[in-house]
């Protein structure tokens, strides 16, 4: 079983992330769902997600990650180059994520927001969960 990467369903950024890593995970290894949405919340319960996470998450191997390690190790996963950012892994999270977290703190006002969440192509509906 692949990962599950939640996001939030309202953010623009967010949405095109999703978009970033379906082109780039050809052998569908992940899964989504939004955070908003009745399953996001049902794997955020079931896997006791902190509720003042403001971040991406990937469900994976039965651990939920969060912040920058979510999106390191969901880099890991993709084609041609993005494996390599994995290597940043190696930097302390508490400093990777100052820098994850200010990002996070204004991508509605950098990117702004959806009045819905994401709606799925239906070649893409395979996908969300």
């Amino acid at each position: 079983m692949g990962g599950i990467i939640l996001f939030d369903g309202v953010c623009n950024f967010c949405h095109s992330s999703v978009q970033f890593i379906i082109k780039r995970d050809q052998n569908a290894y992940f899964q989504f769902a939004s955070i908003q949405s009745e399953v996001g919340q049902e794997i955020l319960a079931t896997y006791k997600v902190p509720t003042n996470i403001d971040s991406v998450i990937l469900i994976e191997h039965g651990y939920a990650y969060f912040e920058s390690t979510a999106a390191l190790k969901i880099s890991r996963r993709l084609d041609s180059l993005w494996p390599t950012c994995y290597v940043f892994v190696v930097i302390p999270s508490f400093i990777r994520n100052v820098i994850y977290k200010k990002f996070a703190e204004n991508r509605y006002r950098l990117f702004g927001k959806k009045e819905q969440c994401l709606i799925p192509t239906p070649s893409q509906r395979k996908r969300f969960l």
